[in-house]
């Protein structure tokens, strides 16, 4: 009998587990893309929001405009029709997405990490196979990230190395090895790595502490977790029952 798929999310899983396979991708690289195609479709709802917005008002104004004062002929209509182009227009070339904001200790948690999700992403494939894949493991782990350290201060120590690794540090890193020429590359440092060596090296690092991070930020619940396993397992283990 065939085995079909109890839920949307593992039929999805599967499809994404077939395209995997295909184009060469992993489960992290897919995952890093509907993250960033969902933000697109966000920012373009948004601009057709406020498109209708706008051309709802210009309705208002012309309906306002001949109770109260008089028909607005064929100059108005003319008038109308050229509004209605301008707001056409200017919400066609208005930017999809804001540009990459500098990193500061003011910037929200969610900006530096989704900014991070989005400059790796589009980076992928301009960097080494070995690189682009660390990038895929360090995208996986960004959705954890911003959850917990939305719930944290962010004066919290641990918060600010995780947003300066994520805001600052990683992005300089891609930025400085796409400075260098490709035939330079190649080319052996102090300690005998090559540039894309020192890549992978360095993001190996990187994906490691946001690991640890994200392991400290998880170690409360997994330890509240353990205690109510424990305390559920001591009440009612072998379907017994102890009173309180």
């Amino acid at each position: 009998m065939a085995v079909h798929p109890r839920s949307v999310d593992e039929a999805i899983a599967r499809f994404d587990e077939v395209v995997a396979r295909y184009d060469g991708r992993n489960a992290a690289a897919i995952g890093a893309r509907r993250r960033y195609y969902s933000r697109a479709a966000r920012s373009v709802a948004r601009r057709i929001g406020y498109m209708g917005v706008a051309l709802a008002g210009l309705v208002i104004a012309t309906i306002g405009f001949g109770l109260t004062i008089g028909p607005i002929g064929w100059t108005g209509l003319f008038v109308v029709s050229l509004a209605v182009l301008g707001i056409l227009v200017l919400f066609s070339i208005w930017p999809g997405e804001t540009e990459r904001t500098p990193y500061s200790e003011q910037l929200p948690t969610r900006s530096v990490i989704r900014q991070l999700d989005t400059l790796l992403m589009r980076e992928r494939s301009a960097l080494p196979m070995p690189a682009a894949r660390r990038l895929d493991e360090i995208s996986a782990q960004l959705p954890l990230l911003e959850s917990r350290l939305a719930e944290i201060d962010l004066l919290d120590p641990l918060a600010q190395d995780a947003r300066r690794l994520m805001g600052k540090h990683l992005p300089e890193l891609i930025d400085r090895y796409e400075r260098v020429p490709a035939a330079y590359r190649n080319e052996r440092d102090g300690d005998g790595l090559t540039v894309d060596e020192r890549l992978v090296a360095s993001l190996d690092a990187a994906r490691s502490a946001l690991d640890d991070i994200g392991a400290r930020l998880t170690r409360e619940d997994l330890d509240a977790f353990e205690t109510q396993g424990r305390f559920i397992e001591s009440r009612y283990k072998d379907g017994g029952f102890k009173s309180e």
